[in-house]
């Protein structure tokens, strides 16, 4: 059975404008729909919703001719770029706001958190603003109070239930909004990125509901995040996104793959490293940062090609004691490797003041899979303080590394696997 179902929904804005504009052309609007049952003549001007660019006109298509189904039951994830159409989506499915073209057919009851403070009065207290969401989404006064003890004690808001909500934080909000959306027994549950807002604790607990919800009382959940480890352990199914039309659907993780991958090969110019770096001390200047003889922010590597040559030249003011941390991790953020030689061997650069070159040579590990990986790079004193740090700093295609009969792993103290050097 199908909970719910885009037909061809689009939706328009025009940028920087209500109205069309002008008197004649609103005119002209509600004669022509209105008189002559026609379509808005002023639809079939404007581009594709591409956030980074100009556009040619004043119209853009927020989302254009979205076409997909989604069972009941089903966790559907939703993922992709910053402006891609995601929140518009939900909104549109929530009612917030109704499509410009094109039809949303849903069985069942929604609740809805799209940003914080969703639906809450700010002069109301926690209490009233329960009772009042859940009249909205249509339950009786008995329904609610009989939730309403599950609610509080899950949302850990107890101590300001009868506090005006204009007083909570932001992720005292966000507590007590999902917590009303996911206990008022809704048979959709439609969740934005505002997850994010809450603390570690409280974002697992709200995972571990959403899988009682979809699972357990087999209703409807769609996820949207930016966070694919949330996306990927919560979700059956994926739908990605870009530029506001359809761009792959699938399995969470063939959906995370697909955008992982495309955001990748997007990259429209190649950048040197040490673009990357942050959080430099003053005293310190890089001039260069290779991999591999490349300073350039990608790279790939085939069997045979085993190892990584790191090269760092840079300038100090003052003496520095210092480890290179190498970090080898999925697009997703998942770490697989890590390489910390002062850590586990007590071996420490003793960098004295003026021109400096580090050169390491780093062998990988032969149970990486094929695929995409980025590198984090970091030197710092043990202990003590960062000097420099370059989070993603390259992209490393592998290919053909994996050996089913190797067993290299060495885990480390924190967890991560620990690298032979060469």
């Amino acid at each position: 059975m199908k909970a719910i179902e885009f037909n061809h929904v689009g939706k328009q804005y025009r940028l920087g404008q209500v109205s069309t504009g002008t008197f004649s052309h609103d005119l002209s609007r509600w004669w022509v729909m209105n008189v002559l049952g026609k379509d808005d003549p002023y639809l079939k001007i404007g581009d594709t919703n591409v956030r980074s660019s100009k556009g040619s006109s004043d119209f853009v298509w927020a989302l254009k001719d979205i076409n997909f189904s989604v069972e009941q039951g089903d966790v559907v994830g939703i993922i992709g770029k910053n402006g891609a159409g995601k929140s518009t989506l939900l909104k549109l499915l929530s009612r917030v706001t109704a499509p410009t073209v094109g039809e949303i057919n849903v069985c069942g009851r929604i609740a809805s958190l799209l940003e914080v403070g969703t639906g809450f009065h700010p002069e109301m207290t926690g209490r009233e603003n329960i009772y009042m969401n859940g009249a909205i989404m249509g339950m009786t006064k008995a329904e609610i109070t009989r939730k309403f003890d599950e609610i509080v004690d899950f949302s850990g808001c107890e101590r300001y239930i009868d506090t005006p909500v204009k007083r909570y934080s932001s992720g005292m909000k966000v507590r007590l909004g999902f917590s009303v959306a996911a206990h008022l027994e809704p048979d959709i549950l439609v969740v934005d990125e505002v997850l994010a807002v809450g603390d570690a604790e409280f974002q697992k607990k709200a995972i571990g509901k959403m899988q009682d919800v979809s699972k357990g009382q087999g209703r409807t959940v769609l996820f949207v995040s930016h966070n694919m480890a949330a996306v990927r352990s919560l979700c059956q199914k994926g739908v990605v996104l870009r530029d506001g039309m359809t761009d792959f659907m699938g399995t969470a993780d063939e959906a995370i793959n697909h955008y992982l991958e495309t955001a990748t090969h997007q990259v429209e110019e190649q950048k040197l490293i040490t673009d990357y770096i942050t959080n430099c001390k003053s005293y310190l200047k890089i001039n260069e940062i290779q991999i591999n003889n490349t300073p350039y922010n990608s790279t790939s590597l085939i069997h045979g090609q085993e190892v990584l040559d790191v090269q760092i030249k840079g300038k100090t003011q003052e003496p520095m004691k210092c480890d290179l941390k190498l970090v080898i991790k999925k697009l997703d953020g998942t770490p697989m490797a890590c390489f910390r030689e002062g850590r586990y061997k007590g071996i420490l650069y003793d960098i004295k003041p003026g021109i400096f070159t580090i050169n390491r040579h780093i062998r990988l590990p032969k149970y990486l899979a094929d695929g995409d990986y980025t590198i984090d790079i970091s030197l710092y004193e043990p202990n003590c303080q960062g000097f420099l740090k370059a989070p993603n700093c390259q992209t490393i295609h592998v290919e053909g590394f994996y050996d089913q009969y190797a067993h290299p792993i060495k885990l480390s103290i924190d967890g991560f696997i620990g690298l032979e050097s060469v």
